[in-house]
């Protein structure tokens, strides 16, 4: 039975996570709570209602009733549900939570129906749709405008939609597995387009850097460009066991009677499998580098590093959140 919070001596700091996020099994922890699709289920009022519990707590009020156990509950909807810099109630399909129902049922679509250009086309079009929902959803702070957003979608969808009909015709007489790994390298191409693109207001005016509690004292275009770069490597890294491993297995299984029988099966096979991998890959992506990350003096502009040592309590250690 789980303690009651009124009762702890030393009560826990829900500012952060419940995992030492300095730590990859912290952050794989902490991002396989935040990750986790059953988040979706809650209703509007239920997430007022957690985050009632986790904002009551931190201002030192706490129900006689409320367990540990319920608190880092709340905690963890609360942070896979509302933006950890606006505080706003993301998109729910652009939610972490929704990353494996999502991408299981457009990855399964995209390898098997990579062979017909207008497949391919559809397919791409609607990842690279799902994409920039997700990456306006989880962006750093809350920059970035509608032209922006329409800019960069365009323009992930256009480099996907080159790479993808271009290797397409490219690897016709090459093995099938060649062809069945073209859906991957699109997917990569458009993360390099699409999340740059997408945040690029944060390349030229700077991502948002804060001091230990958590102030906005600064912007740097520098830091942003380390950030997005972790971002689009965390994005590929998902991607990759999907992609790269599936249809591997899939090239292997199309040479048995049954599935030369039956090429049907062939797509609730692979969305099944697609929803097994993200379910892991999805959260180990995420804990690749640490949201809430350290920055030093020397990775910030020099007049910025300048300003914020003249102060009259200047910060010790300075971080950015580089967004998911």
């Amino acid at each position: 039975m789980s303690e009651l919070v009124k009762a702890l001596v030393l009560r826990p700091d829900v500012s952060k996570p419940k995992w030492d996020q300095g730590t990859f099994e912290g952050r794989a922890k902490h991002f396989f709570a935040v990750t986790n699709p059953l988040n979706l289920f809650y209703s509007e009022h239920q997430l007022d209602n957690f985050k009632k519990i986790v904002t009551d707590y931190k201002k030192g009020t706490v129900s006689d009733t409320l367990t540990l156990n319920q608190l880092w509950k709340a905690k963890h909807v609360v942070d896979s549900a509302f933006h950890p810099s606006t505080g706003e109630n993301m998109l729910i399909i652009g939610r972490m939570s929704a990353q494996v129902p999502m991408n299981m049922a457009i990855t399964g679509g995209m390898l098997t129906f990579y062979k017909s250009p207008m497949a391919v086309i559809f397919w791409q079009w609607l990842n690279q749709s799902f994409n920039a929902v997700v990456n306006y959803t989880n962006r750093s702070g809350d920059g970035g405008s509608v032209n922006q957003l329409v800019f960069s979608y365009c323009a992930a969808t256009g480099g996907a939609l080159t790479a993808a009909l271009g290797l397409n015709s490219l690897v016709k007489k090459a093995p099938p597995l060649v062809g069945r790994l073209v859906p991957f390298v699109a997917v990569c191409v458009a993360n390099a387009i699409n999340i740059p693109m997408m945040r690029r207001g944060e390349l030229t005016d700077g991502i948002e850097i804060l001091d230990e509690n958590g102030q906005v004292i600064g912007q740097s275009p520098a830091v942003a460009t380390s950030a997005i770069s972790q971002v689009v490597v965390s994005r590929v890294f998902m991607a990759t066991p999907t992609f790269a491993f599936i249809p591997v297995v899939v090239n292997a299984l199309e040479k048995r009677p049954y599935f030369k029988a039956n090429p049907k099966m062939f797509l609730p096979l692979q969305t099944i499998l697609c929803g097994l991998v993200l379910s892991v890959s999805t959260p180990v992506g995420c804990a690749l580098f640490p949201q809430l990350t350290p920055v030093s003096f020397d990775q910030i502009e020099p007049e910025l590093a300048q300003k914020l040592k003249n102060l009259p309590n200047p910060p010790k250690q300075l971080y950015c959140n580089k967004g998911l």
